[in-house]
């Protein structure tokens, strides 16, 4: 048997590219080595290279997705993507895959484009009463009254870059001085700013995967961050948050947010492993976002909850792939 050969395509041109390198490393380790042949891409910029290890084994042509090794021409049968943030979470990657006719992991272009905007998701969500914070969306260069927003928002809020992940650029505002500086450093992250109504309550993200008949939803992962909101240190830095999957939540409440996850991978057209990510107050689930490509290192969310759900993570990858290769 000839076995497939996959990308597992890691690196990417945002401020997540340590985080998606190290995705991408624990991805590549998962897959079955009895099944395909999986080799590790890189891509910064226009950099686009096969790793062993830290070794550059070639240069990726991206005319057909191959690489040339002793001679020999390879040509990738599937990507696994697991670039964090741009251009592998945006649409682009995707855009670029499916020109080339190779199946990828991830969501397809419009779901990626969708769900990587925040302020495009919040609205085309909030059509489908998903409940959410309010939020007021600013473009790179637009004049905007700090005292209108914090009148029709309050205090404090949160900045955010509208098109970003991994917490960066993400500022907790408590007071009206500080929101020009927040804005500023979300809009050095993306060219638009979302300011969002702060509401007060518990963190909670759960991990969606379907595969054709096989439809799962992971247990409820509960995050208790040691900084004031789940920054870039907590999710990265070990012992920076508390992480208690399965949460410690009623049935009741956990088969709510089960459901209205799944509901949301579907709304999104939604493809592979994704996680959406809530705040809970008085029994109620507020929408923050959805993470197309979640990170998967040893102390990611999804691994976790993989874990948790007594699945093993070989056998979802090679589900994954299957059903991307054979569809």
């Amino acid at each position: 048997m000839n076995k497939k050969n996959i990308a597992v395509v890691a690196g990417g041109d945002s401020s997540e590219y340590v985080i998606s390198v190290k995705s991408g490393a624990n991805v590549l380790k998962a897959i079955n080595p009895e099944l395909f042949s999986a080799w590790l891409v890189r891509i910064k910029g226009d950099e686009w290279i096969v790793l062993d290890g830290e070794n550059k084994l070639a240069n990726i042509d991206r005319s057909d997705f191959s690489f040339t090794i002793n001679g020999q021409k390879i040509k990738f049968d599937y990507a696994y993507v697991m670039i964090h943030g741009t251009p592998g979470e945006d649409g682009l990657l995707q855009g670029y895959f499916e020109m080339l006719n190779i199946p990828y992991s991830s969501c397809n272009v419009q779901s990626s484009a969708l769900t990587f905007n925040k302020f495009f998701c919040n609205n085309y969500l909030r059509s489908f009463d998903i409940p959410m914070a309010k939020s007021v969306r600013l473009m790179a260069g637009e004049k905007y009254s700090a005292a209108q927003v914090i009148d029709t928002l309050g205090l404090p809020l949160f900045v955010k870059p509208s098109a970003g992940g991994s917490s960066f650029g993400v500022t907790k505002v408590k007071e009206a001085a500080d929101l020009v500086e927040a804005v500023n450093k979300a809009l050095d992250e993306s060219p638009e700013a979302i300011i969002e109504q702060f509401i007060e309550g518990k963190e909670f993200t759960c991990g969606v995967v379907k595969t054709g008949e096989r439809k799962l939803v992971l247990p409820v992962t509960e995050v208790i961050p040691k900084n004031e909101f789940f920054n870039y240190e907590s999710k990265y830095i070990p012992g920076m948050a508390d992480e208690i999957t399965p949460a410690r939540i009623s049935e009741a409440l956990t088969l709510k947010v089960q459901a209205l996850s799944s509901q949301i991978y579907d709304l999104c057209s939604c493809n592979g492993i994704v996680r959406i990510d809530y705040i809970l107050k008085d029994d109620i689930f507020y929408f923050l976002e959805v993470n197309t490509v979640p990170g998967m290192t040893e102390t990611s969310f999804i691994p976790q909850q993989i874990k948790a759900m007594g699945l093993d993570m070989t056998d979802l990858l090679t589900d994954i792939i299957t059903f991307g290769l054979e569809n």
